[in-house]
Parts: structure tokens; sequence; C-alpha cells
């Protein structure tokens, strides 16, 4: 992966990304969506989705957080072989006199994939390794469900991970949401209470750790763009 960052000009430049731009590339679905908002944001002082940062404000030590850069379709290399964890954006923050490091998961109504169980389905050791690898950095010292979805895991992972790497106090995973999704929330809010955590729509959680950074989770309900604010980034 390179480590030479171009600024996007735009939406378009978060397309080419994507795994799959043709399929994943739709109004209304959750990787444009979250391209246009974060575009839009950039209109702000915060450069922070206006929903985001008022979630990030209920909590002293992230108020007034202010966007330093962000990157789209950001890849997190995990322990073992296979994918790294590819975040919707990753964020850095400062808030005060301190760095947060923030994965955004994107959603419009998709589901988090594929559960724990089904990951592990005829599992390799590799993916044995990995899975306890995610529990130790997410502080997790028992088996987790097999319900649970393996996604949340890696993408929270993420935001300690570069937590660790940029030197962050804080690290937060939030899920931007475009639609209502009563199944995918059911799915979130079980896999918080297994890290310790109530969680409330539109508020971030922080959860017990035993040390390293201090992690939040939350969920962020956002309006898709509208016609004017699609026009005024692309």
């Amino acid at each position: 992966m390179s480590r030479i960052l171009v600024p996007t000009s735009g939406p378009s430049d978060w397309r080419r990304l994507l795994a799959d731009p043709e399929k994943h590339w739709v109004r209304g679905r959750s990787a444009f969506e979250t391209a246009v908002s974060w575009e839009h944001a950039q209109k702000t002082s915060r450069g922070i989705p206006v929903e985001i940062a008022a979630a990030l404000d209920e909590h002293a030590d992230l108020a007034g957080a202010r966007l330093l850069f962000a990157i789209p379709e950001h890849k997190v290399k995990l322990v073992g072989p296979g994918k790294a964890s590819q975040t919707d954006v990753w964020a850095l923050l400062r808030s005060g006199d301190g760095l947060v490091s923030m994965a955004v998961e994107g959603k419009a109504g998709e589901s988090f994939a594929s559960t724990v169980g089904e990951w592990l389905k005829e599992a390799s050791d590799a993916k044995k390794v990995r899975l306890e690898y995610l529990c130790q950095v997410l502080q997790i010292s028992h088996p987790p469900a097999l319900t649970l979805r393996y996604q949340l895991f890696h993408r929270t992972a993420s935001a300690l991970i570069e937590a660790d790497r940029f030197g962050a106090d804080h690290a937060v995973m939030v899920v931007q949401s475009f639609q209502e999704d009563p199944h995918s929330w059911d799915d979130f809010s079980a896999f918080c209470r297994v890290l310790g955590a109530t969680p409330q729509p539109g508020r971030l959680s922080e959860l017990p750790r035993a040390s390293g950074p201090r992690l939040y989770l939350g969920w962020v309900s956002c309006q898709a763009g509208s016609d004017d604010v699609v026009a005024g980034v692309v």
C-alpha cells in the first residue's frame, strides 16, 4: 500500500477505490452517501459531518474535535495472512491537545456481512490466529459468540491499531447510517454489549478498557445527500 496520499477533488475520487466500483457506487447506498457526506463536510470549519461532530461533542475529551485528514477506503493490516481491514473512512482528528483515531463504517441498509460462525466455517489456522489477535486488541478475554458480526471486530480493531500507530489517546468506531436499519442496529448493539457498552442511537459509548487508548463506539444516523448537496460536491 502506498504511503503517498493524493487529495480528492470530489466523490468520484472515492469511487475508484472501491473493491467493485460498478456494483457499489449507487446513489442511496453507503459508498456513495458516505463520500458525499464527507466531501460536503469539508466546507465546514471542523471538516466532520455535523451529526458525527455532535456525537463527539457529548464527551469532554472529544468535544470540538477537528479533522486533520481523512483517508477513504483505508486499509489496515491485520495479523496473519489474508486481506486488510478496508475502512470506509479513517480519520485522524485533533481534540484539544490530543489525537483521535476514528474508523467510519458507512451503512445504508447493508448488513455487516458474515457472522463470526460463518467466517470461521472450515476455518484455517490462520483465521483462528487472526480472531485471537482481534480479541486481544479489543481486550475480549473469552471466545466471542458465533452470532456476532465479524466485520465489527476488525473495523473496531482498526481504530485501535491506527491509534497506536499515530500515538492517539482516543479511538472511535462509528457506524454512519443513511437508512433505518433495525437488523444491523441489533447486530451493532449485541457487539457493544460484549465489549461492555450500552449503545444509544446518535451517541458514542465509552468502553471499559484495562489499558491503551480510550475506545468509543457509536451509531449515528445521517441524512442522505439532497440534490443540492450532491450537486455541490461533484
